[in-house]
């Protein structure tokens, strides 16, 4: 995948549809050149977006504050991921059944083409997500002005006479919505409950007139360059498995697939349980462990494994130590650290910010009227270690993560990654 031809397309379909959709309809194409090249990546970023909101971030409303799980953040993005993929399929499929209905020509590469850069505007708007206060118009604004450049593209994809594009994009509108209803209930049932442009964008360099871009390898983009180039590698793998029809060979192809994607471009074992336990000490901040459990997790060639315990006095103080190995899903955590995400919100009792600190993400959150708080920090983009309860303040849960041995975790951020 060319990263400057993304860039390219991207920003022609937004900002001239009418000019590039001739464009898009007369250039050859497959359904693995699209996916590789277009869909994979672009199909991420909302995903990506919601772990970020959700689990580094988190929710507030009405004085009430809440953080999705670390991992169960991470299956959320997997599931509404992988199901995104299906979805841009699936409507591919259902906008070329209905083309001659609307007097079109029936062409299923043609139909992807459609649906694929029809959704860029509701993939770049995804990322709106973490903007506190106006995600959800920005989301807004993106599913409207997709349905504008679906609108706009089935004449020149799918041959249908302008006068009856509006219908067509009507009934195919009316279909996506449902389907995505569909996908954001089984989202919510795997999770159990329901400014990253500026950064992601940094170190591009856009030409006024020749529409050419120019990255800094070492920026946001420049990084995510890289990590396509891997993602290029496991789509090939994926591609030349379709070929050959062997159905074990395919589910492999396609875990690369996805691990790639959510690894940041590399493949990742997780840690055993077992290697977990020693950073879960028998006491933390004078008090004892009380219970202990630790598991790993996998499927489709991810893994993700996280140890738990409580430390109790019996008595006022209570606190939660987990520590999450993001396995195949740190690309999360490292696109996290390269956007630069933060955040820094305040209340009358007690206040929660996001922050970067010594190269590591940080996520503090404490509340002065209950005495309860928690404090989390990524180590290696990888490993995710937080402390949660009650305390007599938050330097308090600060102590207790350090005492943790947070080098030594660190120093197992390249334990079991097979580069890509």
């Amino acid at each position: 995948m060319d990263i400057n031809k993304l860039i390219a397309r991207v920003k022609a379909i937004l900002m001239t549809p009418k000019t590039e959709w001739p464009v898009i309809a007369a250039e050859p194409a497959t359904v693995p050149d699209l996916y590789k090249n277009y869909i994979v990546i672009l199909a991420a970023i909302p995903a990506i977006a919601g772990f970020i909101k959700g689990s580094l971030i988190g929710y507030g409303m009405f004085g009430i504050h809440y953080h999705t799980p670390v991992v169960a953040g991470i299956t959320g993005a997997i599931v509404s991921y992988v199901l995104s993929l299906v979805l841009v399929y699936v409507m591919a499929l259902i906008v070329n059944a209905l083309a001659p209905s609307f007097s079109g020509q029936k062409d299923p590469i043609q139909a992807l083409k459609a649906v694929a850069y029809a959704y860029t505007a509701s993939w770049i708007a995804g990322a709106g997500q973490i903007i506190p206060g106006i995600g959800w118009l920005v989301a807004i604004a993106g599913v409207v002005c997709s349905i504008y450049l679906l609108y706009l593209g089935l004449t020149p994809t799918m041959k249908s006479p302008v006068e009856k594009a509006p219908g067509y994009t009507a009934v195919s509108i009316i279909i996506a919505v449902v389907l995505g209803w569909i996908i954001a209930l089984i989202v919510a049932g795997s999770i159990g409950t329901g400014a990253m442009m500026g950064g992601a964008t940094s170190g591009a360099n856009f030409g006024a007139d020749s529409g050419g871009v120019t990255i800094d390898k070492d920026s946001s983009l420049g990084k995510l360059d890289a990590w396509s180039k891997k993602m290029e590698a496991a789509g090939k793998q994926m591609e030349a498995a379709q070929k050959s029809g062997d159905a074990d060979a395919q589910g492999k192809a396609l875990g690369a697939v996805m691990g790639a994607a959510m690894g940041g471009g590399d493949r990742v074992e997780a840690l055993a349980p077992d290697m977990l336990k020693p950073f879960v000490p028998e006491t933390l901040a004078g008090l004892k462990r009380s219970d202990f459990s630790a598991e790993r997790n996998g499927a489709m060639g991810m893994q993700v494994s996280e140890a738990h315990a409580t430390y109790s006095d019996g008595a006022s103080h209570s606190l939660r130590l987990e520590v999450t190995d993001m396995g195949s899903a740190k690309g999360l955590m490292a696109l996290a650290g390269w956007a630069a995400v933060q955040n820094d919100r305040e209340t009358d009792h007690g206040y929660d910010k996001t922050y970067k600190q010594d190269g590591r993400l940080v996520h503090e959150q404490w509340d002065s009227q209950n005495k309860s708080g928690e404090y989390g920090i990524v180590l290696g983009d990888r490993f995710s270690v937080k402390v949660s309860g009650n305390a007599d303040s938050i330097d308090q849960l600060k102590a207790a993560v350090a005492s943790v041995n947070l080098s030594g975790l660190e120093a197992l951020k390249d334990q079991g990654v097979k580069k890509g």
